[in-house]
């Protein structure tokens, strides 16, 4: 293969890796804003209308809570529950929300911020090897 196809095999990898990098360090950014700046409230566990017993995968709940005006929002929760740390319908968890965007909540204890970790990471290594490519590939010619 020549230098200049590899050059644009790992420009596009690159531009990839740095896809990933800023989708995850905006998941973080948010979830932090949220967290720390949101609006702090209990939230009801509601169980989705029309679910039924399919045990395949866990089912996300219904978050019902009271906006500081006065208004009831129900959100899907955006976290799934799991064995360690179930979410039953009747519970009540703590969640912040955005007071812009009342849609857009965190569930305290639950934040899962493993997955944008990883993107940070996996775009980040991605981008690495893009530029050793590159540099072999621009060194070899």
């Amino acid at each position: 293969m020549d230098a200049g196809a590899v050059a644009v095999l790992a420009g596009i990898a690159a531009f990839g890796g740095m896809i990933a990098v800023l989708a995850g360090a905006y998941g973080l950014r948010q979830a932090r804003r949220v967290s720390g700046s949101g609006v702090r409230v209990q939230a009801l566990v509601k169980r989705r209308p029309g679910e039924g017993c399919d045990e395949s995968a866990p089912p996300r709940p219904l978050l019902q809570f009271v906006t500081e005006d006065d208004r009831v929002m129900e959100v899907v929760c955006p976290v799934p529950a799991s064995r360690r740390q179930p979410i039953n319908d009747g519970d009540n968890v703590c969640v912040s929300y955005d007071p812009a965007d009342p849609r857009n909540v965190i569930v305290h204890g639950r934040e899962r911020l493993g997955p944008e970790r990883v993107f940070i990471a996996g775009g980040a290594l991605v981008v690495l090897l893009s530029v050793t490519l590159l540099g072999v590939a621009i060194a070899g010619r």
